[in-house]
Order: C-alpha cells, then structure tokens, then sequence
C-alpha cells in the first residue's frame, strides 16, 4: 500500500542529510506532496513536487510505480537517493527511463557578489524589456510553454506574490527569456530558468538570473539552483554558484 503521508516526521529520518530545496519545500508543508509505505512506521518515502520525485529508504516498487498509477504529467524526474532505488526505478520503467546527470550547487549563503551580479544586469541590449513578473504576467507565464514552469507549481498569484518571484525578458512585446520560482520554501526558492529558441547565446538568461538573484538577497531569501546539465552549471558558476556534485536521475518519458 501507498499511503499519503500525514505525519510528515515520522519519514523525515529518511531524507536526513539530502540537501534539496524540494525536500524543504514537502517537510515544512510549503508546497508538495510525501507518500510512504506505511503511515507510522515508514520504510519507503517519496516526495512528489511537478515533474519531480525523490525517493528515499527501502527502495519499493509499489511506491516507485505510483506515477503510472495516479499520473499527474507525462514527463517525470525521478532522484533515487540509492543505487538500489536507482535500479528499482530502471525496473518498473525499462525503456521509458532515460539515466540522466546532474549537478547540484552548494547551499551557501553571503558568495554572492551584488556589484557583479549587477553588472550582468546592465549589460543587457535596450533592444530588451525585463520585468518582474506581476499579476498580469503570471497569468501570462502559465499561457506561454516555455514559461509555464515559472508559475505552475503556485495556485493562484496570490501564493506566488507571497512564496516565489520572478523576472521576464521582453523583445518586441513579446516573452523571450526569464527566471523564476520553480517552487518556494522557508526563506528561499528553487530557480527555473529558460529561453526561447532563437534568443539564446545572447546574454538574457544570465541578465535575468542575476537579477532574480539581486530581487532573492533583497529579501533575504535564498535563490537555490540545481543545474540540470554542464551548460546550466556554468550559468550557475558564473552567477556565484560553486558546485557541489553530480547525482544520478531518471528521466521518464510516456509511452
């Protein structure tokens, strides 16, 4: 059986030491959803936030086969805590399961330097508008795919006017670059960061991740980022990101 975790402490052993901002955000019931193989005595945990699933403790197949059963989105990332969950997961999804790496950063507070953060932020061509995202752009966000991610996880504005923050780049009125809230935790955000096709390389994700970055500090908020592949890690280092490590996760696609 899989049972919706209540009782949030009884499982929280099993994520001890794993460094994740989603982890965070599902404990301390900002957003997100645990599910574990027992309510009382959980062996088995995962949380469950968008597209992403981690899983800790005995790896179990029940637990790790919930997505097919109760699916939410045709695309996951599944983050096995294990080589044991890893191959569990590689089990329940054969072919469907793309092993992937990533590339954490380190939780650090006080690296980052706001002149230089700055900067980035001036350099961006006029030919561009940035704008903090309002009432009107998170619905906006949530119209345009490559932005829909910047507000999905938030369900209305007024949680994300409260819990997230982000930034748009406008070219020609139209919507081309931006930083924002993936999800929210005590006193920080995860980023999620993209471009158009056909505007990249040209400097917006580092003026706009800056910025949100600067917006972040101003708060005293804490702008976590994990990279999903060596270009994001590079963005990340030269925003003031130092790596930390790869890990292992599987990308599953629909059949």
């Amino acid at each position: 059986m899989v049972y919706k975790a209540t009782q949030k402490q009884n499982a929280a052993v099993l994520f001890q030491n794993w460094p994740e901002s989603m982890i965070w955000s599902c404990m301390q019931g900002s957003m997100g959803e645990l599910y574990a193989d027992d309510p009382q005595h959980p062996k088995s945990a995962m949380v469950w936030l968008g597209d992403f699933c981690l899983f800790a403790g005995e790896p179990s197949q029940e637990l790790a086969r919930f997505q097919l059963a109760h699916p939410k989105r045709p695309f996951m990332i599944m983050i096995p805590q294990t080589e044991e969950w890893g191959k569990m997961i590689e089990y329940c999804y054969g072919e469907r399961a793309k092993k992937v790496t990533r590339y954490a950063t380190k939780k650090e507070r006080g690296v980052f330097d706001r002149a230089a953060l700055q900067r980035m932020v001036d350099r961006l061509s006029p030919e561009y508008d940035m704008r903090m995202i309002d009432r009107e752009l998170f619905a906006l966000c949530s119209q345009v795919p490559f932005s829909e991610d910047f507000v999905a996880q938030f369900a209305d504005y007024e949680m994300y006017q409260k819990n997230g923050l982000g930034v748009l780049i406008f070219h020609e009125g139209e919507p081309v670059a931006g930083a924002s809230s993936y999800s929210a935790f005590e006193g920080g955000i995860e980023i999620e960061i993209d471009t158009k096709a056909g505007y990249r390389r040209r400097g917006l994700a580092t003026a706009c991740g800056a910025k949100l970055i600067l917006e972040c500090l101003e708060r005293g908020w804490y702008p976590s980022w994990d990279a999903q592949n060596p270009w994001s890690l590079a963005l990340a280092e030269k925003l003031g990101y130092h790596f930390d490590r790869e890990y292992t996760a599987y990308e599953i696609y629909p059949y």
